[in-house]
């Protein structure tokens, strides 16, 4: 699963918030370590937490997403046709 890798970047970013609903540093240690698995509502409250899908977590979705909020929709499709771009240069 993606949760170390996301739950480090938010680490090394400074990123300290507290953990919702059932989440603890306990469990997310034992999810990283495998020896247990989030339930289906723990997924879900990661994936808010870190901005991100489930499927992202669960290492089905590949697709990066960009976290829009607050910008308005002309920003927005300034980005969009930014990433076309360089999508089309690669």
């Amino acid at each position: 699963m993606q949760i170390e890798s996301r739950h480090c970047e938010r680490r090394e970013a400074g990123h300290r918030r507290n953990l919702p609903g059932d989440l603890t540093r306990n469990g997310i240690n034992s999810w990283e370590q495998g020896l247990s698995m989030p339930s289906p509502a723990c997924l879900v409250d990661l994936a808010k937490l870190f901005s991100v899908s489930t499927d992202y977590l669960l290492g089905v979705e590949r697709l990066e997403t960009v976290n829009v909020t607050g910008l308005d929709e002309k920003d927005v499709a300034i980005l969009a046709q930014l990433a076309d771009r360089l999508r089309e240069t690669h």
